[in-house]
């Protein structure tokens, strides 16, 4: 079986002024390990994380981008914009954008190939609402999801892809999905990668479990034989917790 280096991807959302940041920035310490460690913030945070994570292995990402090089796009930022600053990863669709701003499949789908376009990596997203689970529509909705930002991809560009599969149930609600419902589906999506690839790319593309995942729960995630890391909401922002859960990774 491929090695797959883990990932943890703090994703601070609307969260933290450039001032916070800095703060925070500047006495965070953390040692690396054999996982990756990412910190996704707002825009204007991300010159920051060039003047205090260059050189130390820590690597800073967007938390979207508009799908085009330039234009008038009023309040939206570019992929080259993001580059310049060092970003090396941007979170595409989701949930909170696909539900408050209407994000459709497809739009999100843009986003994912103009990242890869940029030499960047996308982390695409996906999951399902309680609804859609209760009613046996979890896969068909995952399905959905992933055909509109896979299809069409290069081997290559699928390796350079990360899943995240966030249950849309679990995000900001403090309910985490069992280590178990993590696993069912990372080898379902795992599983439905083969149909867009070949040459063993489902068995290599990393994915992220994501929704109330904590320092107490973190271990269980990443028992599982399918799940390569996470991606964390609120306990991101708690410079103790975020480095107790990567910490847990590298072990």
């Amino acid at each position: 079986m491929p090695v797959r280096t883990r990932l943890i991807a703090g994703n601070w959302k609307m969260n933290r002024t450039a001032m916070e940041t800095e703060q925070f920035l500047g006495r965070f310490d953390a040692e690396m390990g054999k996982a990756e460690l990412l910190i996704c913030m707002p825009f204007t945070d991300l010159y920051l994380a060039e003047k205090y994570l260059a050189g130390t292995g820590i690597k800073w990402g967007a938390q979207n981008v508009y799908p085009a090089e330039k234009g008038a796009f009023t309040g939206e930022i570019s992929p080259g914009m993001l580059k310049e600053t060092g970003c090396s990863y941007v979170i595409c669709g989701h949930s909170e954008r696909r539900q408050i701003l209407c994000e459709s499949d497809e739009f999100v789908g843009k986003k994912v190939k103009i990242v890869l376009a940029y030499g960047m990596t996308p982390i695409l997203c996906v999951g399902e609402t309680l609804e859609e689970r209760e009613s046996g529509q979890m896969k068909t909705r995952l399905l959905e999801e992933m055909r509109a930002a896979l299809s069409g991809l290069s081997p290559e560009e699928l390796l350079r892809t990360v899943i995240a599969y966030e249950p849309v149930w679990a995000i900001g609600t403090g309910k985490a999905a069992t280590a178990q419902d993590a696993e069912t589906v990372s080898a379902f999506i795992r599983k439905t990668i083969e149909a867009f690839s070949s040459g063993g790319v489902a068995e290599r593309i990393r994915i992220l479990y994501g929704g109330s995942v904590t320092g107490e729960n973190i271990s269980s995630f990443l028992r599982e034989k399918d799940v390569d890391g996470a991606l964390i909401g609120g306990a991101s922002l708690k410079a103790e917790e975020l480095l107790s859960i990567y910490k847990k990774a590298c072990e």
